[in-house]
């Protein structure tokens, strides 16, 4: 599809011969889902070619390689975003069109990959695009989830979460590998024996154990012939049925295996509130970094017979700490199975691992209670428990009689295995994913590590791919920029800014509204298929889709809405432009306070959206079950994007990029990646309210913040903040939302009230979003505005990113990969 000319004749020839295979059926007898099938399996075919292709290279040449370990990988529909990196989605699209088909019809039938959550599994997803694109061999390691996070309807305003039965029609674009089979290892215990080297020699026994099966996926580089591979690993019993247990009448135990391995593949993040969910945790991650590194140095010991060359051929990079036990993995296998001494396994392990982290918030950094980490890893224990003595031995040579640094930074301490610990003890690189975040991990979170190895630290600002949120998201913006810029900003974002010149051309302005407009109306025409309310295509669209999370402050966003509606009732003629508040976000299964708030903000619209008397002027939507196949049209419509956690709280986002990048101005505090747009931008074209992470961190650290002192003195506040327990927006249920009150004014025994200082950056965020209604009425500045934001996108690509982390960390060689193509 890419060197030759593509045939339409042999693509429609592919596709219903698919469907005469797979379904004994013609094209006009199959089902949309069958002709999706038919549709994937004809551009797989294609991929596949250069798949092996790709193969053939890194056979060859022998590059190094990256293993980038993640729990998450949310990777979104690939028919699409296939075709657009094959170069042949036009093509593709007039092809089926000649046959009656439609391709847009057909993408929807292809469910969003359930394998990841939020920002940290789409951020995985987007570098893995950009390593195939920029020519890197890469493999993306984690779990091939039957159900992944959760499917969310909403049921009377509440989050139900059901099963995302993703694979249930079977997903045309992997491929099982069995050859590559692991077992992996769980509980037992541990024998010691003397060898006749005379050293001891351990052997885990009396375990469990499954065996791992990856299955992989093409990850298809833009117009390089690159494909990289995502390697998702399947769990699968040593015994399926045991016949001899169900004879007895033991019928639990003759499906024991199956259930162990059936269980650890289940769901993505079980709810980890009992010791049950945080066993099972545990055992998913060490199950998929087991299974990773023994495929990665079976890869090796192929083309090499000496491991301590492993460096210079392999890098295994930590997406967070959850893949952190990699590295007691890894010292475990060059130990126990390569007979390696302690020192040449330390070295080899701590130039192969890598740690990205991804959070400022303590409690987000994995702690594993010792019995448990016990228990489930013995062996792995026992590693762990040597490192963390040679490295206390270290802290008290290096700070005598200072046993607070013992306290802060040893890897086992009171009854906790600190992962993040373990993590920049071993790795070679620690970075963090914005300046201001790696500035407040090096000055706060993390200063005891920077003062001992201010080497390993560095920043790598997150980014995302233009190729799907623009490419494949945005068709109407993408065909106008290359029409101004040229197509070279699909490989290099950077040629964006010379969209500058056309951001005050009334022609060009003019074109971008029109391109706007209709992509607002595609969401509007979603939101009254699915959630029955006609919004205004007209109005401002102002939008707040990302996990909910407090810290992410969901919570002023709706008692802002309040605070409009009190305002509009109590003036009906005052000056305001329509707005609609659209809001998408999934909240963890165990995460009461989040849940609440999604109730809140449906109940909320409720109420809104059914109030004749305000005439429309807001509207409130929920969209269910956000996800990056509804992400694309949602950047794509809005207006504003929403990015207001509390200063000092969030690494970076991506969301706020990909808005950026499809023309929204964004509303934020000075935190995570807003502080790089700001500087990109300029002051002019962004929204920027609220308390510095300085201001923030300082009230922390001195507990000087009562929000009490601004319910008191401001009257509008108190009246939103009363509502949560008056029963205006309950059904006279007073007690319904008094979580949300209380986390405000009353907290739990050891909470700080308001927590996130949504009272305290309140009136500055409404101050802020009436000067986003004044602005917007002037429609020539808010383009321009718009126009520059895209502009100066350039720096907020992955390919940048992937491309400091290649010369900063990782040291990959570019492949070369030439094809025939199809």
């Amino acid at each position: 599809m890419r060197d030759k000319v593509f045939s339409k004749k042999e693509f429609i020839a592919s596709v219903t011969e698919n469907v005469k295979t797979m379904y004994r059926k013609t094209l006009k007898e199959a089902t949309q889902q069958e002709i999706y099938q038919a549709v994937s399996l004809a551009v797989k075919d294609v991929v596949m070619d250069e798949w092996m292709a790709t193969q053939q290279v890194i056979e060859k040449d022998d590059p190094k390689i990256l293993y980038y370990m993640s729990m998450e990988f949310l990777m979104g529909r690939a028919l699409g975003n296939n075709l657009i990196n094959l170069g042949a989605y036009g093509e593709v699209k007039e092809a089926l069109e000649e046959i009656g088909l439609d391709l847009s019809v057909i993408e929807d039938q292809e469910p969003d990959p359930a394998l990841g959550n939020g920002g940290l599994g789409r951020l995985a997803a987007c570098f893995m695009d950009s390593l195939a694109t920029l020519g890197y061999a890469a493999y993306g390691c984690g779990i091939r989830y039957r159900y992944g996070m959760f499917k969310q309807q909403i049921i009377d305003g509440f989050q139900v979460e059901v099963p995302d039965n993703w694979l249930k029609d079977g997903y045309p674009f992997e491929l099982r590998r069995p050859e590559y089979c692991y077992e992996i290892k769980f509980g037992g215990h541990v024998e010691e024996t003397a060898g006749e080297d005379g050293n001891l020699h351990f052997e885990q026994v009396g375990y469990q154990s499954v065996l791992a099966i990856p299955y992989d996926m093409p990850i298809v580089g833009y117009g390089n012939h690159v494909v990289d591979s995502l390697m998702i690993w399947d769990a699968q019993p040593k015994e399926e049925f045991s016949l001899d247990s169900f004879d007895r009448g033991d019928y639990d135990q003759a499906v024991e295996q199956e259930n162990l391995a059936r269980n650890l593949v289940e769901v993505l993040y079980p709810n980890d509130n009992h010791v049950k969910g945080k066993e099972l945790r545990l055992k998913q991650q060490y199950f998929f970094v087991s299974a990773s590194i023994q495929r990665a140095l079976e890869r090796f010991k192929k083309h090499h017979n000496d491991l301590h060359d492993l460096p210079k051929k392999v890098t295994f990079q930590m997406n967070d700490t959850h893949p952190t036990v990699a590295v007691a993995e890894l010292m475990r296998i060059l130990l126990d199975e390569e007979g390696m001494s302690w020192d040449e396994a330390w070295e080899i392990t701590t130039h192969c691992v890598a740690y990205t982290n991804h959070t400022i918030m303590a409690e987000a950094l994995e702690k594993w209670p010792i019995d448990i980490f016990q228990r489930l890893l013995p062996r792995v224990y026992q590693i762990v428990d040597e490192i963390n003595r040679r490295f206390v031995e270290e802290i008290r040579a290096k700070y005598p009689d200072n046993e607070e640094k013992v306290r802060k930074m040893a890897i086992l301490y009171d009854g906790q295995v600190k992962m993040a610990n373990l993590a920049i003890v071993a790795g070679y690189s620690v970075n963090g994913v914005a300046r201001l975040h790696t500035e407040i991990l090096e000055k706060q979170e993390l200063r005891d590590f920077y003062e001992l190895f201010p080497e390993k630290f560095n920043n790598k600002t997150n980014g995302i791919t233009q190729r799907r949120f623009l490419a494949h998201g945005n068709p109407l913006l993408a065909d106008w920029v290359t029409k101004h810029v040229g197509k070279d900003w699909i490989t290099s974002l950077a040629k964006v800014e010379d969209l500058t010149k056309y951001a005050t051309d009334p022609k060009a302005q003019q074109e971008f509204l029109e391109i706007k407009k209709q992509n607002k109306i595609r969401l509007a025409k979603y939101i009254k298929e699915h959630n029955g309310i006609e919004v205004d295509p007209n109005s401002i669209f102002d939008v707040q889709v990302k996990r909910l999370h407090e810290y992410k402050r969901q919570l002023m966003n709706i008692l802002h809405v309040m605070y409009l509606y009190n305002q509009i009732k109590a003036n009906p003629g005052m000056d305001f432009y329509p707005r609609t508040f659209i809001f998408g976000a999934k909240a963890a299964a165990g995460y009461r306070t989040a849940k609440k708030t999604i109730k809140l903000i449906n109940t909320v619209a409720d109420v809104i959206n059914n109030d004749p008397s305000i005439n429309g002027k807001i509207k409130v939507v929920f969209i269910e079950d956000y996800r990056v196949s509804i992400a694309e049209w949602i950047f794509a419509a809005a207006d504003v994007s929403e990015q207001i956690s509390t200063a000092s709280k969030e690494a970076s986002g991506t969301g706020n990029m990909k808005f950026m990048l499809n023309g929204a101005i964004t509303l934020g505090t000075m935190d995570g990646a807003n502080v790089e747009m700001y500087e990109e931008v300029g002051a002019d074209n962004i929204f920027i309210f609220g308390m510095s992470a300085d201001e923030v961190i300082a009230h922390e650290q001195h507990h000087d913040y009562n929000p009490y002192d601004i319910y008191n003195n401001d009257e509008d506040i108190k009246k939103v903040v009363n509502q949560l327990v008056d029963g205006t927006y309950s059904h006279n249920d007073r007690e319904l939302f008094r979580e949300l009150y209380n986390s405000l004014l009353n907290p739990q025994q050891g909470q700080v009230a308001d927590r996130y200082f949504i009272l305290a950056d309140f009136r500055a965020y409404a101050n802020a979003q009436k000067k986003i209604g004044v602005y917007y009425t002037n429609k020539s500045a808010w383009v321009k505005s718009a126009i520059l934001n895209i502009a100066h996108s350039g720096k907020f690509s992955s390919d940048r990113t992937i491309q400091e982390y290649v010369d900063d960390i990782w040291k990959l060689d570019k492949i070369e990969v030439n094809t025939e193509g199809c």
